[in-house]
């Protein structure tokens, strides 16, 4: 798959490693100089590529969103698929520039994800950051019965993908620890259990808060296509502190996610030998 460079963001020249942000920059400036870095980045990669969605219209302007592929070591089409997913809200994009930096450890380190492919969508909310909307509320949306361009763009490659779980970045007010929540379609008649996925551990040295789920099928985000879906996907919510900042939302964020996968693998090789 050839890297595409979406017309609305320049291009800078590669960098040479990790790309950390100028805390004199606003997060939309560090997210175009980050995101720059890392298209310069994922060229001379042999497993990720990136290939945005789109073109939509933002009024007079042509957008896409950004999305970035990985193949890991020995991935084939039947690999297990996981999408991964933030910046639902322009005003805030410490997710956003944390899922960056997770798609630049995966091209400075590939063997992380073997036999998995990952599809990072980045920024959600484009029309917010490019300044032709306001609030949208993008997270508490349906991918089904929506008018946001993004999200019609998601639930089109939802349906062609079909991933086995979806993992959103959030951020949430008035807490100091990171809450996660992990439900299915209840088109699922035996949801995989928590505990194989990811577990407190995963979050060391950061405190967990578990949140619980209703089995009532989700009105939105991903799930709202799962009844479509040749399979049942699980969908996985990690939301951050508001008050951690950016750097420490990034840290955070590379550590849980790669206990993920790499747990999501061991639990994907034990299965195959079932």
């Amino acid at each position: 798959m050839p890297t595409v460079m979406p017309p609305d963001f320049p291009r800078l020249a590669p960098g040479a490693g990790t790309f950390f942000p100028q805390p004199s920059l606003s997060l939309s400036a560090a997210f175009g100089e980050q995101l720059s870095s890392l298209y310069g980045l994922v060229q001379r990669s042999g497993h990720v590529f990136g290939s945005p969605l789109g073109p939509f219209k933002g009024q007079a302007r042509s957008l896409h969103l950004p999305r970035f592929v990985y193949f890991g070591p020995e991935a084939s089409d039947a690999s297990v698929r996981l999408a991964f997913l933030a910046g639902f809200d322009h005003r805030d994009l410490r997710g956003t520039l944390s899922l960056l930096h997770f798609v630049e450890q995966l091209a400075l380190k590939p063997d992380l994800g073997q036999r998995l492919n990952l599809s990072v969508f980045p920024l959600i909310d484009v029309l917010g950051l490019a300044s032709l909307a306001g609030e949208r509320g993008l997270a508490s949306r349906s991918w089904v019965r929506t008018d946001a361009p993004e999200l019609q763009l998601l639930e089109k490659d939802a349906r062609l993908s079909g991933y086995h779980g979806f993992i959103r970045l959030e951020t949430v007010s008035g807490d100091d620890a990171v809450t996660a929540r992990l439900r299915s379609s209840s088109h699922v008649e035996n949801p995989t259990p928590g505990v194989e996925l990811i577990n407190s551990e995963d979050f060391t040295p950061f405190a967990v808060r578990w949140e619980t789920v209703p089995t009532a099928e989700p009105e939105d985000g991903p799930l709202t296509v799962s009844a479509d879906l040749p399979f049942q996907p699980f969908e996985l919510t990690l939301r951050l502190p508001a008050a951690w900042s950016p750097d420490l939302h990034r840290r955070a964020t590379a550590s849980i996610l790669k206990r993920f996968v790499l747990r999501y693998r061991g639990f994907i090789a034990y299965g195959q030998h079932l």
